[in-house]
């Protein structure tokens, strides 16, 4: 992150939690641009003094004068607290980017992947030179992690239907499930009953369907996500979404296979070309090796890993493909999306 003396001021909102911290990761990372850095987080963080860049800060409590003077606000502190202070930071002039599924399906909220393969264009018509404050949703982690992947191909032969499994970490669920499952581990291997408080069942050395509340027709919340978030994204309401959601025993980076069904025919090589020419994709597909994603090569990476490219033989020519991808959800399915929002701001 870079102090500019004509920067915007920046506040980030859940400073604490594990996206929150790695907001700050990827602002340093990224050298973005700042005048003023405000750390925001609940009464019980309020306090805490926090070293960024050599400099020392105080975390302040999150109340309604918390945005006076702000102009770019990153929220990753829950749905709740979206909703109650996003409306409240846009209302003094403040560009939202929420990480939380507050606002994701919201009419005439932008629902972004910024790369170029996707949809930036949607958020063409707010800029920091407007001086109007405007919300931004940045996806689901596992709507970015696929689309990342499946859009630049969309682009090129429309996908009719999608089938999408994905194999969610605990970085999903946030730090505090990370340590659960880093206790659980020492537990099951020492012999010892797994502490299970942020799930209702054992997480190491097992999988269970996503824990997000599964509704009336069987899909549970997390899935329904992946349906409605592309099709908004897409801008498309006939594409045909299923999918199945899974937490996996994974500390971070999610991994999903992914069948798609194309309009239009491509084939194995043009996808490779395609993917391999895509913004923020690393393509890992080496048969004689075996050698494909997984969730440790991209973890604490920016790019989105895409593998096992391959022709779907259930059906007929090439309209069908199967592929693996992986992303880290923290970075890209989180922090580093809506920090690449911020970016384009200007």
């Amino acid at each position: 992150m870079a102090l500019s003396e004509n920067g915007p001021t920046v506040a980030v909102v859940g400073v604490t939690g594990a996206v929150g911290q790695e907001f700050l990761s990827v602002l340093d990372d990224r050298d973005f641009p700042y005048g003023k850095l405000k750390l925001l987080a609940s009464k019980r963080s309020a306090g805490k003094h926090m070293t960024f860049q050599d400099r020392d800060y105080v975390v302040e409590e999150l109340t309604d004068e918390s945005f006076n003077g702000v102009d770019i606000a990153l929220f990753s502190a829950g749905g709740s607290i979206s909703k109650e202070f996003g409306p409240v930071a846009v209302d003094k002039g403040v560009i939202v980017v929420d990480n939380s599924s507050a606002f994701r399906m919201v009419d005439g909220v932008p629902l972004v992947i910024p790369e170029a393969s996707v949809n930036p264009d949607a958020m063409a018509h707010i800029r920091l030179s407007n001086k109007k404050g405007a919300l931004i949703a940045n996806p689901n982690c596992s709507t970015i992690i696929c689309l990342m992947a499946v859009t630049p191909l969309h682009r090129h032969a429309k996908v009719k239907r999608m089938v999408v499994s994905t194999y969610q970490a605990a970085s999903g669920a946030g730090a505090a499930a990370m340590a659960e499952l880093e206790q659980q581990t020492r537990e099951v291997l020492e012999g010892k009953e797994p502490t299970c408080k942020i799930f209702n069942q054992q997480y190491a050395f097992n999988l269970f369907s996503h824990n997000s509340s599964v509704k009336e027709n069987g899909y549970n919340e997390e899935e329904l996500k992946l349906v409605k978030e592309t099709r908004k994204i897409w801008d498309d309401d006939e594409v045909r979404v299923t999918a199945t959601c899974v937490r996996v025993p994974v500390m971070r980076a999610h991994a999903e296979s992914i069948n798609l069904q194309f309009e239009k025919p491509v084939d194995e090589e043009t996808a490779r070309q395609i993917l391999s020419s895509a913004n923020g994709v690393t393509v890992i597909d080496d048969r004689d090796a075996n050698s494909f994603p997984t969730p440790l090569k991209v973890s604490s990476t920016d790019d989105v890993a895409v593998g096992r490219i391959r022709r779907d033989l259930s059906q007929d020519g090439h309209h069908g493909l199967d592929i693996f991808v992986c992303g880290d959800q923290i970075r890209k399915g989180a922090a580093l999306n809506a920090v690449q929002i911020a970016e384009k701001l200007w």
